[in-house]
């Protein structure tokens, strides 16, 4: 029986709905906060709290976790009790609360969340977390760097031991390793997008922003709730990461001869992507078929392009490896294939507990084939852009290489990979393709 007798602080409560949520539903963080957030009224530095309380709680549960452990003689725990544990080693190990306040208020929160029984365990727990820095705990529970570099990063970084050696690989570089790690546990800044024709940059910054270093369309929100921005709400522009962006304008300039007038975004589910090139493509006079499998997402892409002009897009649901179009249709295609997605983990701070290695062997079929339809879907002489929210080798250049191998009629022209820590982007991966006239 859960005790109500003292009043629970409600951005620590919030943060806690929102780890039960991802653990008993498999919700999404950032798709379940602002849920959360209303449901306890929460807004302004109550709802930053509550945020950064769930979503660092669950960034670092590979780090935690140990440490939590390395307190216990019986490391078995109710969910909820270590729920409540992560969220106050946070706070004590990563946030400037003052220790008192982090244990008392983890005592309460348990206390009305499961009952009296394990208050006591709490807080013996987090006292004796308290007492030790983070570097110390890392010290602790990580193991050594001189004899397992990766095994080290691992845990001080938070990160599965396989994606670890998965962006090594891609990364190429072990001196930047550390820093990546470190990028994709650092909040993401909110970047809108400004749809051209739709909205202008100078409105967003009127908004409260600063221009982005690449993307001529985008501005970084400085503070507050992307939904107030008048722009934003009415669809004209939208929250969309730089590295989205720059991936659509890849689509959308590479140079191409001849006719340009029917474009393809192969998987357009939610529809970022879609409403920049929706707008982009009225701008030329050409059309956008806004395609995607799931009908759910589908709605979500019509959503997306509500205040696109008229007849620039239209949105279809359908299976992209079973198309309804004719070979050699459009001019320009975008394939932004389903992936791993540990490009955007600091997004994202769940996936990198969800996901497993037999997923990006399962995802790779599965981008040769979209990539493969895609360049029959583009006429002679017309350009597709293969674009995955992920690094990993197998997901890009791989795939990349193996499709274009195999065919004989296509050209790289171009490919780029984006980094957290290098573009403060998500890790992008593009590479634009011609087929041969």
């Amino acid at each position: 029986m859960t005790d109500r007798r003292r009043p629970v602080d409600r951005p620590r409560r919030a943060a806690l709905d929102v780890l039960t949520a991802v653990r008993v539903d498999e919700a999404y963080a950032n798709l379940v906060l602002p849920q959360v957030l209303r449901k306890h009224g929460l807004a302004g530095r109550d709802a930053a709290l509550a945020t950064e309380l769930a979503s660092g709680a669950i960034r670092m549960r590979g780090l935690y976790d140990p440490v939590i452990d390395a307190c216990l003689t019986r490391p078995r725990l109710q969910p909820e009790v270590r729920d409540v544990l992560r969220l106050g080693t946070h706070q004590l190990l990563s946030m400037r609360v003052p220790d008192h306040a982090a244990i008392s208020t983890s005592v309460d929160l348990v206390r009305a969340a499961v009952g009296r029984g394990p208050s006591g365990l709490v807080n013996a727990v987090l006292r004796t977390i308290s007492r030790r820095s983070l570097d110390d705990w890392i010290a602790e529970v990580a193991p050594d760097p001189a004899h397992d570099p990766y095994g080290h990063l691992a845990v001080a970084r938070s990160h599965p031991r396989w994606v670890v050696d998965l962006l090594g690989q891609a990364l190429g570089a072990d001196a930047e390793l550390d820093d990546l790690l470190a990028a994709d546990n650092a909040a993401p800044r909110v970047t809108l997008v400004a749809r051209p024709g739709l909205a202008t940059v100078e409105e967003l910054e009127a908004a409260g922003g600063t221009r982005t270093a690449r993307s001529p369309y985008g501005v970084v929100l400085d503070g507050g709730d992307p939904a107030a921005v008048a722009a934003v709400s009415e669809g004209r522009a939208g929250v969309q990461d730089e590295g989205s962006q720059l991936v659509a304008l890849a689509m959308s300039e590479a140079s191409l001869e001849g006719r340009d007038e029917r474009w393809l975004d192969l998987c357009a589910g939610p529809g970022g992507k879609a409403a920049l090139l929706a707008a982009l493509a009225a701008r030329r006079g050409a059309t956008l078929v806004a395609h995607e499998r799931q009908p759910h997402r589908a709605a979500l892409v019509a959503a997306a392009v509500r205040a696109a002009p008229a007849g620039s897009v239209s949105v279809v649901a359908g299976d992209g490896m079973r198309p309804a179009w004719v070979s050699g249709t459009f001019d320009r295609v975008l394939v932004d294939a389903p992936c791993s997605g540990l490009g955007a983990l600091r997004r994202r701070p769940e996936s990198r507990w969800r996901r497993t290695p037999e997923d990006v062997d399962v995802l790779v079929g599965l981008q040769q084939v979209l990539l493969d339809g895609a360049l029959d879907a583009v006429r002679p002489g017309g350009i597709v852009v293969y674009a995955t929210c992920s690094p990993v080798v197998a997901e890009t250049s791989e795939v990349v290489d193996a499709v274009v191998g195999r065919r004989g009629d296509t050209d790289e022209v171009a490919r780029f990979q984006l980094w957290p820590h290098r573009d403060g982007t998500d890790a992008m991966f593009a590479a634009t393709l011609r087929r041969r006239a």
